[in-house]
């Protein structure tokens, strides 16, 4: 049990969460997902990231969340992302079928909550797939080939490009709370208990001052923009040309959506189909 409680906090630490952030931004480019073109991804999510919502049949659900469990696997998506996506979930179940109980309701109710949770979890993991499997440099050109306007791209990419910068702004501001304060004693189950509040109100602390900093930082980002001509580049077409010169659709690229459109087309026949089976 002691060592279990000490891997867990040995993971639970600035450190490795900036480390397991950074690597889901920037650490999947040999990924299969991440050879596709970014436009591939885009229509696939539609089909696996929209379309699901107007689903309610269970067996596709299910169907659904296995395929994109699967891309998710394929996408190498580091473990933070599927700790806070299966957290997220079950909290999300449990409190809602808890408040149904509280206000009246039933065990029968749970099923409709199952189909929500089977919905939210398709959706959730095809976005994992999608936006974990591109770099923003190839995020921020996809956006702006379907059309969408080159400041929107351009806030995505920077969005990414600054997220290095926050992280290791965040960890200076929590170092510097932790220097002027004093550690509990972490031995015992309520020692850890302790030492995980104490590093939350820490985080806490942490957040105003990083603000501040990160504000200071994007003002002298904007102003080097300027400064090399950044607003004239967004309206001249030969720079959005070159920006979208290194797109390419392959043969992998229709692969890929074909074999997920016939597996999407039959997921639903046999749902269709078994009932009558029965």
């Amino acid at each position: 049990m002691m060592k279990v409680n000490e891997n867990f906090l040995d993971k639970f630490t600035i450190t490795s969460l900036k480390n397991q952030v950074l690597k889901n931004a920037y650490g999947n480019d040999e990924t299969f997902v991440a050879s596709l073109d970014p436009r591939t991804l885009f229509i696939w999510y539609v089909l696996f990231g929209i379309i699901p919502w107007f689903i309610t049949n269970y067996w596709v659900l299910a169907g659904l969340f296995i395929f994109v469990a699967i891309t998710t696997k394929l996408a190498r998506t580091v473990p933070l992302i599927l700790f806070v996506f299966c957290i997220g979930l079950l909290s999300e179940t449990g409190f809602l079928f808890l408040f149904i109980l509280l206000f009246g309701g039933d065990w029968s109710a749970l099923i409709p909550v199952l189909q929500l949770t089977l919905k939210i979890g398709v959706v959730s993991l095809a976005s994992i797939t999608t936006f974990a499997g591109m770099d923003p440099d190839k995020l921020s050109n996809g956006l702006l080939s379907i059309g969408l306007p080159d400041q929107f791209a351009f806030s995505i990419s920077y969005g990414y490009r600054i997220l290095p910068i926050i992280m290791e702004e965040f960890q200076s501001v929590n170092l510097s709370y932790r220097l002027r304060g004093v550690q509990p004693d972490s031995n015992g189950f309520m020692g850890k208990i302790r030492f995980i509040m104490y590093q939350l109100k820490i985080v806490m602390r942490s957040f105003y001052p990083l603000m501040l900093n990160m504000a200071k930082r994007s003002r002298t980002t904007v102003e080097a923009l300027e400064i090399k001509g950044y607003r004239n580049s967004m309206t001249d077409p030969r720079v959005k040309k070159m920006k979208l010169k290194t797109l390419n659709f392959t043969s992998k690229d229709l692969a890929f959506l074909a074999s997920s459109v016939l597996y999407f087309a039959l997921v639903v026949t046999a749902a269709l189909i078994a009932p009558k089976l029965v």
